[in-house]
C-alpha cells in the first residue's frame, strides 16, 4: 500500500559572516517566547482511542558513501571524544542503513495538538550538536546544553520562524527558544566552529521521529486513518509514501535512497544558503560557482 514519489527539495544551509553572539554574551533574538525552563523515537503526543503504530526503516541503496572527516585539531578536548576521528553526520551504516532521516506525518491528520511542557534538549559534546536531527512541536521549549567547557554558539536561521543567536561562553544550558511555525528543517550552526551544524523540525503534531543510526523509526499512539508520510535528509532530499494506520494496528514502511538522489537537493550538502534568492515556487537557488564547504 506504499506509492512512493521523491520530491524535490534543499537542506537549508546559512548566511556565512561573523554574528554578534562570538563576542559572548547571552544576546538571544527569540523564535517565540524565550523563558528559563531523538533518536529513532517520535515525540509522545497525548493518548488517542485506537491508536495504532507506524514503524519503519530508511535503507541506502548501493555502494555507501565515505563520511567525511572533520578538522578538529583547533579543539584537542573535542578531538579526543571522537575515538575514531571526527566525521560527518549524513550517516549511512555499515549495513546500508541510513540514520539522521526526519520523519513526519505531512496529511491527514485534524485536530489541535498541544505542545507538551517538557523541553526537547540539544547537547553540545565533542564540539558536536547532539542529537544531529531532531523534531520538536510548534510552541515547545528546546533547550541548547553545552557540555564542552569552552565556547560555544547556536545560530539558527529559519525562514518562517524569527532566528536566535545564542551565545554560550561556558558550560551551561540556554533559556528555552521557541518556534511558532511549522518549519521543516531550520539549520543551526555555531560560527565559532564551522563544523558544527544540526537541524531541526519544528511540526504542528506529535507525529514524527529521526532514524535511528540502524535506520530504524517508530511513531506511536497514531490516530486510525490513511495519512502522506514524508521522509526528509539533509543530501538525499525527501520521499513520500501513503500509508494506512488500522485500529490498534502497526503500519509498517520503508523508504529507499541512493547516491544519485543527491543531486535532486537544490541546494546541495555545504552550498552557502541565501535566504534572499528563490525560485519562483519559493525554493532557494543556489550560485553558479560556489564551491561546497566542508561541514
Amino acid at each position: 500500500m506504499s506509492n512512493t514519489r521523491v520530491t524535490r527539495t534543499f537542506a537549508a544551509l546559512f548566511v556565512t559572516g561573523a554574528l554578534l553572539a562570538c563576542s559572548g554574551g547571552d544576546n538571544t533574538q527569540g523564535g517565540g517566547e524565550t523563558d528559563t525552563a531523538g533518536g529513532g523515537e517520535s515525540a509522545a503526543p497525548m493518548a488517542v482511542a485506537n491508536a495504532g503504530t507506524i514503524t519503519g526503516m530508511v535503507n541506502f541503496e548501493g555502494m555507501k558513501p565515505a563520511n567525511e572527516p572533520i578538522d578538529m585539531s583547533e579543539e584537542p578536548d573535542c578531538q579526543a571524544k571522537h575515538p575514531n576521528g571526527p566525521m560527518t553526520e549524513t550517516v549511512v551504516g555499515d549495513d546500508g542503513k541510513l540514520g539522521n532521516v526526519f520523519v513526519r506525518i505531512t496529511e491527514g491528520l485534524s485536530g489541535d495538538h498541544p505542545a507538551p511542557s517538557e523541553p526537547v534538549i540539544v547537547d553540545q559534546v565533542g564540539c558536536d550538536y547532539v542529537p544531529h536531527v531532531v523534531g520538536v512541536m510548534v510552541g515547545q521549549g528546546i533547550e541548547f546544553k553545552n557540555s564542552d567547557g569552552l565556547a560555544h554558539n547556536v545560530q539558527a536561521q529559519p525562514q518562517d520562524n524569527r532566528p536566535f543567536n545564542i551565545s554560550q561562553p561556558t558550560s551551561m544550558t540556554s533559556a528555552a527558544q521557541r518556534f511558532s511555525a511549522p518549519e521543516v528543517m531550520i539549520p543551526i550552526q555555531c560560527s565559532i566552529h564551522g563544523w558544527m551544524k544540526g537541524y531541526i523540525g519544528a511540526v504542528a503534531h506529535p507525529y514524527f521521529a529521526t532514524s535511528a543510526m540502524d535506520g530504524s523509526f517508530t511513531i506511536s499512539n497514531v490516530p486510525p486513518g490513511t495519512y502522506t508520510l514524508e521522509a526528509w535528509h539533509e543530501k538525499y532530499g525527501t520521499m513520500t509514501q501513503q500509508v494506512t494506520v488500522d485500529p490498534n494496528g502497526t503500519a509498517t514502511v520503508t523508504f529507499g535512497y541512493s547516491a544519485s538522489m543527491a543531486e535532486n537537493a537544490v541546494v546541495p550538502l555545504g552550498e552557502p544558503f541565501d535566504p534572499h534568492n528563490h525560485s519562483a515556487d519559493g525554493t532557494a537557488m543556489r550560485h553558479a560557482g560556489d564551491a561546497p564547504q566542508m561541514r
